[in-house]
């Protein structure tokens, strides 16, 4: 009678075998369960196989097809999120986001500006106050790094103070409409201190990575953001 003693002499390495597995992780559910039944049968009836043997051969194949399940599974739920991101992103269209960043852009107000009138204009941004600072100034600067404007904060505005700026000089003459870096000086426990500023940006539109399902939003101040790099929403 013709023995087996173990699942790999089934087939020996003289024997041509059409594209074979090169380990259990490769072999099929079909394929695992022929060879161990193929192996009960011909086992050395003296010399049977051992139960814990018999065991973990099962255990080892049960673990592997377990991880390709998993694994399936994480590539459906990766699809769905990236799917629902890219569904909530579309929703931002149109809506102004707080990210990292202090370059703002001044731009006309919504509903203002009668026929033959230029609309109000306003930029908006968010200062990061902490709960030591105070004498806060704010500083408007634009693109080539000119100082147009300069105003003190009340004090004790508290965290996630925002302010709006009409796009007017400290002389008060209307600025053109475009990118100003927005920025704020205070003074904590006797020293001055820089204050983190987020300048309200709108979004323009999406893009999606046709590779990675990575969400990217496109802003109208000529920048594009992740998703992920979004604090909060206005």
């Amino acid at each position: 009678m013709t023995t087996l003693a173990g699942i790999n002499e089934l087939f020996p390495s003289t024997t041509a075998v059409a594209n074979p597995p090169n380990s259990i992780d490769e072999m099929g559910s079909e394929a695992f369960l022929t060879l161990m039944v193929a192996q009960l049968q011909n086992q050395d009836p003296t010399k049977p196989l051992d139960n814990m043997d018999f065991m973990g051969q099962l255990a080892q194949f049960g673990t592997v097809s377990g991880i390709q399940e998993l694994n399936a599974g994480f590539g459906g739920l990766a699809t769905a999120l990236s799917a629902n991101q890219a569904l909530q992103a579309t929703g931002l269209v149109g809506r102004d986001i707080v990210t990292e960043g202090n370059i703002g852009l001044l731009r006309p107000v919504a509903g203002t500006g009668a026929e033959g009138e230029a609309p109000a204009l306003a930029l908006d941004a968010t200062v990061a106050f902490t709960d030591n600072t105070s004498a806060a100034t704010l500083y408007i600067q634009d693109a080539s790094g000119r100082l147009v404007y300069s105003a003190a904060l009340p004090p004790n505005a508290g965290t996630d103070f925002r302010v709006q700026w009409d796009g007017r000089d400290s002389s008060g003459e209307q600025l053109a409409a475009g990118a100003y870096r927005v920025s704020v000086e205070a003074v904590a426990n006797g020293q001055a201190v820089t204050v983190p500023v987020h300048a309200h940006q709108r979004v323009d539109s999406i893009a999606i990575n046709a590779g990675t399902g990575e969400v990217t939003l496109n802003l109208d101040i000529g920048q594009s953001v992740a998703l992920s790099a979004v604090k909060s929403i206005l």
